[in-house]
């Protein structure tokens, strides 16, 4: 349903040199300064998929989505959406797919929902059996119908994004393309609003492309990840291979019953003390310590009153791989 291949955006901006002198060569003679925010980007999503795009600010996210949407008119390579070439065919584009980006509305902001969606209706010329039928589903799911007649600027944030929602698939488009759409909502209107896309992309079919800070809600809705950094794709795969190309640190704290004696660690394994009672265990930078085996080592040579194990979470992991240019350079990109 979606198709990248080499897609590169490089923005041009012109240089202003300082003081009056300045100013008048810069009108004379611009020095253009050209910056790649998106290069050689290739991927795909498939139809029933939900797809994360992942990246720091900056890493040419919202710039992918952009010239997958039609708003952005790539300077190399080639985008598909829905058999679509979304920047030369805007307006069959914009019938194939929805958008939610968090922080902007496509409803009326002085009107009711009810109104904005009638308007929406009209615009897709969504027959109305169809409009009462997707209404009432979208009500089943998202609770709409208790603020209907509200008008959207007195909406709350939450109630507003499922409102978006609602209006972005109205027209039952086959993609839907979702930009930071939980930002700032509670934790029950967050889970609301997963179980929502859970139900668009199992049951309804929808290939779903989604980016998104929110690592907990990466863990909840995507099986495949989609790592971008500098403008370029450093990973395409399941979150499980992501998990363990860049994640599996561990530590392992030990409180104490009785102060630490000396003991000699087994290979690859890192033992540093808090004080004659604490003790922490973590794998050497290359080593290859396991955690059964640092268990072992601190129950055979330690009288132990406590003991928990901490793992890398899926922060810890995004992190690691943003930071780790040469561990990216080396993980093929997927088309």
């Amino acid at each position: 349903m979606i198709e990248a291949t080499g897609l590169t955006r490089v923005f041009h901006s012109t240089q202003r040199r300082p003081g009056p002198a300045g100013m008048l060569r810069t009108l004379v003679s611009p020095k253009r300064i050209a910056r790649t925010a998106v290069q050689d980007v290739s991927f795909s999503v498939a139809r029933g998929e939900l797809v994360a795009l992942l990246g720091p600010n900056g890493a040419g996210k919202s710039t992918t989505i952009k010239m997958l949407t039609g708003v952005l008119r790539p300077t190399a390579g080639q985008a598909r959406v829905a058999g679509v070439v979304p920047y030369h065919d805007r307006e069959s584009n914009a019938r194939n797919i929805g958008a939610v980006f968090g922080q902007r509305s496509q409803l009326w902001w002085d009107l009711p929902v009810r109104d904005s969606f009638e308007i929406l209706r009209d615009i897709y010329a969504v027959p109305r059996p169809e409009h009462r039928q997707r209404l009432a589903e979208f009500d089943r799911l998202l609770e709409l119908s208790e603020f209907w007649d509200t008008r959207v600027r007195h909406l709350s944030l939450g109630q507003r994004v499922r409102c978006d929602l609602a209006a972005a698939l109205l027209h039952d488009p086959e993609v839907l393309f979702l930009d930071e759409p939980t930002i700032g909502m509670d934790v029950v209107a967050k889970e609301q609003v997963r179980e929502f896309l859970r139900h668009q992309v199992e049951h309804r079919g929808r290939a779903v492309l989604l980016t998104t800070h929110d690592m907990t809600e990466v863990g909840r809705l995507a099986e495949r990840v989609i790592l971008i950094n500098h403008g370029r794709v450093v990973a395409d795969g399941p979150l499980a291979d992501l998990n363990r190309r860049f994640g599996g640190t561990w530590r392992i704290l030990v409180t104490l019953a009785t102060a630490a004696g000396s003991a000699v660690p087994p290979p690859g394994l890192e033992v540093r003390t808090h004080g004659s009672h604490r003790l922490e265990l973590t794998p050497a930078r290359g080593g290859t310590a396991r955690i059964p085996a640092a268990l072992r080592y601190v129950v055979e040579n330690f009288d132990v009153a406590d003991l928990s194990i901490e793992k890398d979470d899926l922060e810890d992991v995004m992190r690691a791989a943003y930071l780790n240019p040469r561990e990216e350079a080396r993980v093929p990109a997927r088309s």
